[in-house]
């Protein structure tokens, strides 16, 4: 008789090129079972449907059948994200995944990682949506080139959708030329208007731009939203970090996971030499990992042309997919991908933590 372990270490031979990790180490192989001779499991592909999920699938299948003992293999492929346990309770109605990206401190180039990671997440087949709550200064409809407004729907506010991204964004129910002086009860309102009057629809993940600091919206949001996890933006600048540090400190005040972190700005490379030059200095991205043993996401090179692109509302992973920086920004979705797969299935092992504020 084939015995489960067996099964997995089989598995664990086959490695998603798009993460270049084992699938069972990143766990996308789910429910597997085993009965006489007979393996079944479902599969969750880094691309939602395709060549290289049916690739992958199938390797998996051989591996599966390669076990003494395996007399059949049965296995299909999942939708591109598992579900967070924490979405079933408190979550945004078919939300799978909310995941708040923040910095602690301005100028780290957060909402342009942000919006990047949500067109890199959009590459791979899943659905997905980002809200911009930075409401003292909201960028995202200018990097993503939106011209229109929402529309009031049946049910709510519908997002405008810009590169195949759903989107909300303050910077639509704000003049240019008004600055926003609220109080924290007005603050606390509308981050609670964005997230339940908006008609989201289906969605694999939801990314939500955060203000700088570690204010109302941030409390409001961890308070009232169950969270699958959250991403830190830093430079590797001693100073960005140690404001960073202090948003994981948050974070891990309102008990809500931390995903990674991701290194912006991490270096600038001669498009001549291809020599490397650190402008902001190095190493601050892997202090924060290893300190607070959160997974490092990958970095993203300091480019004339990603700033650019953003200014011109094409991001540089449309505009110039080659791009060592569109590279890299996909790597860091691939690896945003692996870990909230991680951190959902362990959730739904552990069960979920009654959290009272």
């Amino acid at each position: 008789m084939a015995e489960q372990e067996a099964i997995l270490e089989s598995l664990r031979g086959v490695v998603d090129p798009g993460l270049e990790r084992n699938i069972v180490s990143t766990a996308l192989v789910h429910d597997l079972a085993v009965s006489d001779g007979k393996v079944s499991f479902k599969l969750q592909s880094v691309r939602a449907s395709g060549p290289e999920a049916d690739a992958l699938l199938e390797k998996a299948k051989q591996a599966a059948g390669s076990v003494a003992g395996v007399s059949g293999v049965e296995a299909s492929l999942t939708s591109a994200a598992r579900l967070s346990p924490a979405g079933e309770k408190g979550g945004i109605p078919g939300v799978a995944n909310i995941i708040p990206v923040a910095s602690g401190k301005g100028g780290v180039g957060k909402s342009t990682v942000s919006t990047n990671l949500a067109v890199a997440l959009r590459e791979t087949g899943a659905r997905v949506g980002i809200l911009d709550a930075d409401v003292y200064g909201p960028s995202i409809p200018t990097i993503l080139g939106a011209t229109q407004s929402p529309q009031q729907g049946g049910k709510g506010i519908i997002p405008v959708v810009q590169h195949g991204v759903r989107m909300i964004s303050t910077g639509f129910f704000v003049r240019p030329d008004q600055a926003v002086v609220w109080r924290g009860p007005m603050l606390a309102k509308m981050v609670d208007q964005l997230i339940n009057q908006v008609e989201w629809g289906e969605l694999d993940y939801l990314l939500i731009d955060l203000p700088p600091g570690t204010g109302d919206v941030q409390l409001t949001l961890c308070q009232r939203v169950a969270l699958t996890g959250a991403v830190i933006v830093t430079t590797p600048q001693p100073v960005a970090v140690q404001v960073a540090e202090k948003a994981i400190i948050m974070f891990n005040q309102l008990k809500t996971p931390l995903l990674g972190v991701v290194e912006n700005m991490s270096y600038y490379e001669s498009r001549t030499t291809g020599e490397r030059e650190f402008i902001f200095g190095s190493g601050g991205a892997e202090h924060v990992a290893e300190h607070w043993k959160i997974p490092l996401l990958g970095k993203i090179p300091l480019a004339t042309t990603v700033r650019e692109h953003s200014d011109s509302g094409h991001p540089i992973l449309l505009a110039d997919p080659e791009a060592p920086a569109s590279k890299a920004f996909r790597h860091v979705a691939m690896e945003l991908i692996a870990e909230t797969s991680i951190r959902n299935q362990k959730a739904a092992a552990e069960g979920l933590v009654e959290i009272n504020f």
